[in-house]
């Protein structure tokens, strides 16, 4: 469970303290880590070790300890030395170590349940009950961000996002899958989503991602108790698709600002297809000329407003209600009809999901 880096710079630590030099032998006499130069193990002593009755053992001029997990031998850890003085650095050496274990075991079975309570495959007595065993409170304030990154995620980006929260206990960070880093992020009193919007920003800042297309935080709602994490997961995850079709240009998407979209993304196809031909008959908006489809994103852009449109477009007002007209003809709707404007803007919308979708079927 304990990498044999971490073992390894653990015994340096203690040699640099104590002056004495270790070894952690596994079960099976290989050395994981170790501070001796020249330390050249006889399997039978580890063996006869393993096989003993006895937690501690003077063999050779070495001392050696037993390291278990709930009185499961894990490793055997020896010091150089024969004298008291060596015992009792040893016995420390191998509490210490002890201690890793449990740490990591604690640490490694909260990120199982996190894992576990974000994809919805706890019952709902489990969750409290393990909650208080692992020592989570359950009644506190909570949201979940999910960041996706470009390519696969390695490491390092998993370690640049704990190493930003500091590793506070309180909130976890964890993944599910290989492009992206979920933070269970935990609220203090008078945060709410203006504080979770700027922090998603310091982060994608931090780390040097808010440079890259390809990489987007989402994060849902906030919730109030433990149980509804899942939630705020399953709203954070549909942030990023939903973000990726209509507000491609956002590098940060909260589940509260996607509006119509939320909607629109949980239509069927065969829904949306039918829809699209009743309003546009045998056309669709990809048939549109540039200069059309630029009037048209323009114009809702500003509201609706005429005068503000065409000036921004540096043309003629006239002009503007030329090609309103124009588009009225084509499709049956006018725009500056607030019903008509609506229609299309939905139109719109559908027909951009249904493109995004169809990307994903090749």
């Amino acid at each position: 469970m304990i990498s044999n880096q971490v073992l390894q710079n653990t015994l340096e630590g203690l040699k640099e303290i104590s002056r004495t030099e270790f070894c952690i032998i596994d079960t099976e006499g290989k050395v994981l880590a170790t501070t001796f130069a020249d330390f050249s193990i006889q399997p039978g002593d580890i063996q006869a070790f393993v096989e003993s009755q006895a937690d501690s053992q003077l063999v050779k001029g070495f001392q050696y300890f037993k390291v278990c997990d709930d009185y499961q031998l894990e490793y055997v850890l020896v010091a150089h030395g024969d004298d008291e003085d060596t015992y009792m650095v040893g016995k420390l050496a191998a509490f210490q170590i002890q201690n890793l274990i449990v740490a990591y075991k604690e640490r490694f079975d909260k990120d199982s349940f996190i894992k576990n309570l974000l994809l919805d495959n706890l019952l709902l007595v489990d969750i409290y009950n393990r909650a208080k065993k692992l020592h989570i409170d359950a009644d506190v304030r909570r949201v979940v961000m999910i960041l996706e990154l470009q390519q696969e995620k390695d490491h390092s980006a998993m370690e640049s996002v704990k190493s930003f929260f500091g590793g506070k206990s309180k909130d976890f960070i964890t993944a599910v899958d290989e492009k992206s880093i979920i933070i269970v992020k935990e609220l203090e009193e008078g945060e709410g989503y203006p504080e979770m919007d700027k922090l998603a920003h310091a982060i994608l800042d931090s780390l040097g991602l808010n440079q890259t297309e390809e990489t987007h935080i989402a994060y849902g709602t906030i919730v109030n108790e433990l149980k509804e994490v899942s939630r705020s997961y399953k709203e954070a995850r549909m942030a990023l698709d939903v973000g990726k079709i209509f507000f491609g240009e956002k590098d940060v998407i909260a589940y509260s600002s996607l509006g119509i979209g939320r909607l629109i993304y949980q239509l069927p196809i065969p829904l949306c297809k039918m829809f699209i031909k009743e309003i546009f008959e045998n056309k669709s908006p990809d048939d549109f000329d540039e200069e059309t489809l630029v009037t048209i994103d323009k114009f809702f852009e500003n509201s609706l407003n005429v005068s503000e449109t065409s000036r921004q477009l540096y043309i003629h007002r006239n002009t503007l209600v030329y090609r309103l007209d124009k588009l009225q003809k084509s499709t049956g709707l006018d725009l500056r009809v607030f019903e008509d404007a609506i229609t299309f803007k939905i139109a719109l919308m559908v027909v951009r999901y249904m493109k995004y979708m169809e990307t994903l079927e090749y």
